[in-house]
């Protein structure tokens, strides 16, 4: 590791008024492996791909396209920020050096509950395929208890150390990155059934402008697969050469990690053995059924394995960035329990007992299944809506401090661009989030159909309510302690 690397990283800190006491052990390709597996394209495209489907059919796939070009937006914007301020956390720093502290304490508190439903979401998204794997009919109770074995495993992880999550996030990457090749390879060379044509067949969808609905609907599935570049900058304080090494990891998470997805997706939509069941919902599970149908029993439990180290690297990037995000937030005191959740371990050197948080309120969404399915599938679809939200303040952050002279100055830069790119990023934020809202299904219960705007508004008002009751900003304070 180059010594003049990590005096210039501290240097940088020390501008900003830090000091890090974090193991900068992480590679360039580890901290684009936290990011990739966060983003998780096997996740992503293999646990919406049957609603994206009911929703528009296979020209959904060009969502993936045109989400991807507006959320590269939004990274390039991160990346300028990052690079000024390279500080643990991401959101939460990042928003109070551009804005200041209330509205960073909002950013922050957003972020944690999107974070935190994100876990129990992608826990509970996994447990189906490892039964799947068993080979055994587990019912509701056994999915519950299979999801919060998969959070435990990964804060237990988690807790080892920074050193054992790069290796972890590498090994997934590889996993996942190579598995996707192989078996999007193997589908479309050895068990083709449709032709390229149907990428543009809307079905009984309608055509034209008639069309453009379906397609909206079914382009949430796309921007559920889009986030995770951010977690490269939840570890910078971790990270060697932070302020160049994270902007372009988080550009190659977009770039392989989208690049990734698109392929999975194309794969599946031209080995799929009946679209028209798919899209009904006749065929509730497409992706098991091409797999199967291709491969058998046995490549498909063999897929599944792969799936399944996909489904725990991600879980344990979302809680490595969830807990230095509250490490951040209790750095500054602007949290309650900010004395607890303010040091790092001797070992280790990572945030104990913010990873433990981590791992116990994911735990509690879940359990809530054994009783209140509808709930847990209601808070849970936060998970997206409160991301995209919470990448919204930071891009509108970045307007407002550039409108208010903020020039960036770190080692990248958008130079003229930085003023259009940031406006249009912020016009196709504001668009996603509006149409991951938007109500779309009247038959459903209220809680379903505005399960998203409900559930923001929950997280919005408690957090109003305790920076009204409580006025942390108030408190702010730099506080380091390490164990």
């Amino acid at each position: 590791m180059n010594q003049t690397s990590l005096d210039r990283d501290a240097e940088q800190l020390k501008s900003l008024g830090l000091k890090s006491e974090f193991d900068r052990s992480m590679s360039f390709w580890e901290n684009f492996s936290l990011g990739f597996t966060y983003l998780s394209p096997v996740v992503g495209v293999y646990s919406v791909f049957a609603l994206a489907i009911q929703a528009g059919g296979p020209p959904m796939i060009w969502n993936y396209l045109l989400v991807g070009f507006g959320q590269f937006l939004v990274c390039l914007v991160f990346g300028e920020v990052v690079s000024q301020y390279p500080i643990s956390g991401g959101i939460y720093p990042w928003s109070l050096r551009l804005v200041g502290e209330r509205f960073a304490w909002m950013s922050a508190w957003i972020y944690a509950w999107a974070l935190f439903t994100s876990v129990a979401a992608v826990a509970v998204g996994g447990a189906p395929f490892l039964n799947n794997l068993l080979g055994v009919e587990l019912g509701n109770t056994g999915f519950i208890w299979i999801a919060i074995g998969m959070i435990v495993i990964s804060t237990l992880l988690n807790l080892s150390g920074t050193k054992l999550l790069a290796q972890v996030a590498f090994f997934g990457f590889i996993c996942e990155l190579v598995g996707a090749i192989l078996v999007g390879g193997y589908l479309l060379f050895f068990a083709k059934v449709n032709s390229i044509s149907i990428l543009w067949n809307t079905f009984s969808f309608g055509d034209g402008m008639s069309y453009f609905p379906a397609f909206l609907a079914s382009s949430v599935a796309a921007m559920f697969c889009y986030y995770g570049f951010e977690a490269c900058g939840d570890v910078a304080e971790e990270t060697p050469n932070a302020s160049s090494a994270i902007p372009k990891s988080m550009r190659m998470t977009i770039y392989i990690g989208g690049g990734a997805a698109i392929f999975i997706c194309l794969a599946l939509l031209l080995s799929l053995p009946n679209v028209e069941k798919a899209i009904s919902g006749e065929d509730a599970d497409p992706v098991t059924t091409t797999l199967t149908t291709a491969m058998g029993m046995t490549g498909y439990r063999l897929v599944i394995v792969v799936v399944m180290i996909s489904f725990l690297s991600c879980l344990l990037s979302l809680q490595a960035a969830a807990s230095r995000l509250l490490f951040s937030f209790a750095r500054d005191g602007m949290i309650f329990g900010s004395q607890y959740l303010n040091h790092l371990s001797k070992k280790g050197k990572v945030p104990t007992k913010a990873l433990l948080i981590t791992g116990i309120i994911p735990i509690i969404i879940t359990s809530m299944g054994h009783w209140l399915q509808d709930a847990v599938t209601t808070i849970i679809s936060f998970a997206s809506s409160g991301i995209y939200v919470a990448f919204q303040m930071v891009v509108f952050a970045a307007l407002f401090a550039r409108l208010r002279g903020w020039k960036p100055q770190g080692s990248f830069t958008l130079g003229k661009w930085g003023l259009p790119i940031n406006v249009l990023a912020l016009f196709y934020g504001i668009t996603a989030v509006s149409n991951m809202v938007w109500p779309r299904s009247p038959e459903e219960p209220w809680f379903i159909n505005y399960g998203m705007i409900f559930t923001s508004l929950v997280v919005v008002s408690t957090g109003v309510l305790y920076l009204f009751l409580a006025k942390p900003h108030l408190r702010k304070k730099y506080a380091k302690t390490v164990l």
